[in-house]
């Protein structure tokens, strides 16, 4: 497992790291059991990176996570969480009083006096031109509430405004094989500033691991099944905003690009890491075996051709369907 500095943290982290929306919500349920074992499993391949948030499972995730280091003293894991979804999705809320009742509690629920890094969670487009606020988290960050902090965005152009903020640590975006363009402006302008690029949904919500047909349903209480249209959150989110039969044909032209002995998944996520100013991807597991699996892909290298043939892929069956936006 390689490491890399995560930007302006000056802290190096393993190139894949662990997403545990799933050990929140939104997934089917994972129960305390499963989400420490897939905890153990991803330390054990060398994973020094988790990424979570205040509102997966209503904090069930920060606290699985907090109970689970409690446990292992000895690990050095550098936790990510996220703020700002407990709110109406309106900028008036991103207040210096909500950022200090957001931020202790996801203290309380980590078990930590400071946090290492807390990204605004896809907030309203406005907040990222707003002086105060970046104001308030550099206070923040001077009274050691929490170490560093960062964003996670839904488009290009929100990365790059926050990329020119001096102090914003790392941008999270969404990069995977079906979304390609942050490649053009956002991993070049984060590499010339220091930032740290964390790449989200590297798996387009489990179709690039080619697992899925037309025919496969999810559970009811399950984001692929309740948000396809955005119904919930940003539909970017889910799929990447790919119609989901569209994506399962390319994600079977994909797997047809995988060379012998590496899996769909573990390709997938060795892609992104290819990509020159990533510093990370998070692709979350539901079970040891995704655990081990997502670690795995550090270690493979993708024959030549394969980008090439992965563009094309996208340009053929994806470009024209997806929203400009992203």
């Amino acid at each position: 497992m390689q490491a890399r500095t995560l930007g302006r943290t000056g802290r190096d982290v393993s190139v894949v790291g662990l997403g545990t929306w799933q050990l929140g919500a939104d997934w089917g349920d994972v129960t305390k059991e499963d989400a420490a074992a897939v905890l153990d499993a991803a330390v054990d391949e060398g994973v020094t990176f988790f990424d979570t948030a205040d509102v997966y499972g209503d904090g069930r995730s920060e606290q699985i996570i907090g109970e689970y280091l409690r446990s292992r003293p000895e690990l050095d894991v550098f936790v990510a969480t996220k703020m700002g979804r407990r709110a109406e999705q309106d900028p008036v809320h991103f207040t210096m009083d909500n950022f200090r009742t957001w931020t202790d509690r996801s203290r309380g629920n980590l078990g930590v006096d400071t946090l290492d890094l807390v990204q605004l969670h896809c907030p309203p487009t406005a907040v990222f031109s707003d002086d105060r606020v970046f104001d308030d988290l550099d206070t923040l960050v001077d009274e050691k509430v929490m170490a560093a902090y960062g964003v996670s965005v839904e488009t290009v152009d929100e990365a790059l405004t926050a990329i020119a903020r001096p102090n914003v640590a790392s941008v999270q975006i969404i990069l995977n094989a079906f979304r390609l363009k942050p490649l053009d402006e956002v991993l070049p302008a984060a590499r010339e500033a220091g930032v740290g690029i964390i790449a989200r949904v590297p798996l387009a919500s489990g179709l690039l691991s080619g697992r899925y047909t037309e025919q496969t349903t999810f559970a009811d209480d399950d984001h692929r099944t309740y948000n396809r249209s955005g119904e919930a959150f940003d539909v970017g989110e889910t799929f990447s905003g790919v119609d989901f039969e569209t994506g399962v044909r390319a994600a079977r032209e994909f797997g047809g690009l995988v060379p012998d002995g590496v899996r769909p998944a573990e390709a997938a996520i060795a892609w992104i890491l290819a990509q020159d100013g990533v510093t990370a991807a998070i692709p979350g597991a539901r079970n040891v075996e995704q655990a081990r699996g997502n670690a795995a892909a550090a270690a493979v290298v993708l024959p030549d051709g394969f980008d090439a043939g992965l563009h094309d892929v996208y340009d053929r069956l994806l470009r024209s369907s997806i929203h400009p936006r992203w």
